[in-house]
């Protein structure tokens, strides 16, 4: 995982939050691949299987982000004000 500054100069909440994050971004990866693959692809049984695995990185995505919202606080905050919110996008954030 990158790293912006030495490892031992972190504590060890912020290098579990970065395992996290970088997982995350991991995880989005492989749904954007899963989805490519998926509808590119012509062969309907090969489709089904690359939908199933693609559901199952979204899953492991919600996971990780709970558990970033649960470790930081501020990401708790800002969810709690914008996700599921009824608000017009452009409403929302500063």
């Amino acid at each position: 995982m990158p790293r912006f500054e030495v490892a031992e100069d972190l504590s060890d909440k912020i290098k579990n939050l970065s395992r996290a994050r970088q997982s995350l971004i991991e995880e989005m990866e492989a749904i954007m691949f899963y989805d490519e693959r998926a509808d590119a692809t012509t062969d309907k049984n090969l489709k089904e299987i690359i939908i199933h695995n693609r559901d199952d990185e979204k899953e492991h995505f919600s996971l990780l982000l709970e558990y970033l919202r649960r470790n930081d606080t501020e990401l708790n905050k800002e969810m709690k004000e914008i996700l599921f919110s009824k608000k017009e996008l452009k409403e929302l954030g500063d």
